[in-house]
């Protein structure tokens, strides 16, 4: 590990609003915050809202930054690309941003039933080899039941067609409400008047500044997940993303655009 990586967790380690556990897939012990995120840490009781896969963390702040009557939280377990987003809330004093570096694959174990209202996906990994590795497949939708309010929003903002077509066709299979969908998200947005709507799609990854430069579409649905009903996988066949390989590459920076 680089000097400057070790640095970064020694930071971590003292800011207020960082919470590491990536050991909890051997540390059984209940997680202090679950069922009381709002009562012993952002002492208020505004909705929580979680990003899953956060990289930097800058969609995290950008969301916190619109919406000062939501918490948010941001997750991943990379901790020094996290860094970057906790650094940045701390400095300027944000109260509604929190992170939490563990493994999504637990995620459940960190937040009580009920205690979360939506859930954002930006640019996660397609995971085209592996269903169960897909943060919009039924095996991950079943752990978001357990802490999400019913008929709870998930927010999906991708690049990857075999993401956005995997995800509408499982959306579809379970008959989930759909609150929005397109497949040219700045498209859309070129025609809407909404401006919160604007606003919130407008942030941009870094990636998603390349990516739209070298003239992909960007993608976003966003859809209701009831809390009861079973879930089944679609059986389609979705033509893999030609634009890159499995292994995807690292994330990079994050910027901010409005």
């Amino acid at each position: 590990m680089s000097k400057n990586k070790l640095s970064k967790f020694a930071d971590m380690e003292h800011y207020p609003h960082v919470f590491q556990a990536p050991g909890v897939a051997t540390d059984p012990s209940p997680f202090p915050l679950r069922g009381q995120w709002n009562e012993r840490f952002f002492h208020n009781d505004h909705p929580i809202v979680l990003e899953l896969g956060c990289g930097r963390g800058e969609y995290t702040v950008g969301l916190a930054r619109l919406f000062p009557d939501k918490n948010f939280i941001g997750v991943d377990i990379k901790g020094a690309r996290m860094w970057t987003g906790a650094t940045e809330s701390l400095r300027q004093g944000m109260t509604n941003v929190a992170f939490l570096r563990t493994h999504i694959e637990f995620i459940d174990r960190f937040f009580a039933p009920g205690e979360v209202a939506e859930i954002w996906l930006t640019f996660s990994d397609p995971q085209m080899k592996k269903t169960t590795k897909r943060l919009t497949s039924t095996y991950f939708l079943a752990r978001y039941r357990r802490f999400l309010q019913p008929d709870g929003l998930i927010h999906l903002k991708t690049d990857s067609h075999f993401l956005f077509t995997y995800t509408t066709c499982m959306v579809q299979a379970n008959r989930l409400p759909v609150a929005f969908s397109t497949d040219n998200l700045y498209h859309t947005l070129e025609a809407t008047a909404d401006d919160e709507v604007r606003q919130i799609l407008g942030i941009q990854t870094y990636y998603e500044q390349q990516w739209i430069a070298r003239g992909l579409t960007i993608k976003y649905l966003k859809f209701r997940l009831p809390a009861e009903g079973p879930l089944t996988e679609p059986e389609v066949d979705i033509p893999l993303d030609e634009y890159r390989s499995y292994n995807r590459s690292k994330r990079s920076g994050l910027s901010t655009s409005r």
